[in-house]
């Protein structure tokens, strides 16, 4: 546990724990449906060693989450979400800090390096009037320029994902991107987006053709690179 003068980051890895009721209702405040896993099916991912789910708390209320996770075998991360829940306290800063610290502290145990990470971001050209509950630092545009300048770029294909209401739909809007933390990378090779879409996904039985697609059509690239562009 980590403290930044009152706020705390805490890591919640069981449903019954109080703070994770806030959790989910700030997930379900901020994210549309088809965004947000259903209250009972966290119980599994919270235990998995591997997902890293972290409060920001100020005062006993969560203001802030996060969620990520680490491959070891790729050296790379996953940042499942990042939600700031009032603005004004520095609750985002806190967060990207602490996260990174976490990992690099996770990966250096294990004696690995942490070469990047990814994360889905909203296309706000494409959202239209998705407001995230309000709070202006979650708005799609605001949210798109703060990563754009920690150092995401977009990987450069047509992006969907399945949905998490696990209804076999498709949800597009959002675009993949990538955090390189080696200086000189300009591409990801499209063998290992594809490995970690269907490893990251693999909780969701029901996948849409369209997905299915698209990761096909990624391991048909192999080790091809694929672009990295600005947000």
């Amino acid at each position: 546990m980590a403290q930044n003068v009152q706020m705390q980051y805490i890591r919640v890895n069981d449903i019954g724990d109080p703070l994770f009721r806030q959790i989910h209702d700030l997930l379900k405040k901020v994210f549309p449906p088809e965004e947000v896993l259903a209250f009972e099916l966290w119980e599994e991912p919270l235990r998995d060693p591997g997902i890293r789910v972290f409060a920001a708390v100020l005062d006993g209320e969560v203001v802030g989450v996060t969620e990520y996770r680490y491959y070891s075998d790729w050296e790379v991360a996953m940042t499942d979400f990042t939600i700031i829940g009032r603005e004004g306290l520095g609750i985002g800063p806190f967060l990207v800090k602490q996260r990174e610290a976490d990992l690099l502290a996770l990966a250096g145990k294990e004696g690995k390096r942490l070469k990047g990470m990814f994360a889905e971001i909203y296309n706000p050209m494409l959202v239209g009037e998705l407001s995230f509950g309000g709070v202006w630092p979650m708005n799609p545009f605001v949210r798109r320029e703060v990563l754009s300048h920690l150092g995401y770029r977009r990987l450069d294909f047509p992006y969907v994902h399945p949905s998490w209401e696990n209804d076999g739909e498709a949800v597009g809007e959002l675009d993949l991107s990538y955090l390189a933390y080696e200086d000189g990378v300009e591409e990801v090779p499209a063998s290992l987006v594809a490995d970690f879409l269907t490893r990251y996904y693999a909780v969701l039985d029901q996948k849409p053709q369209a997905w299915l697609e698209m990761v096909e059509g990624l391991r048909a690239r192999g080790n091809t690179g694929i672009p990295l562009l600005p947000l």
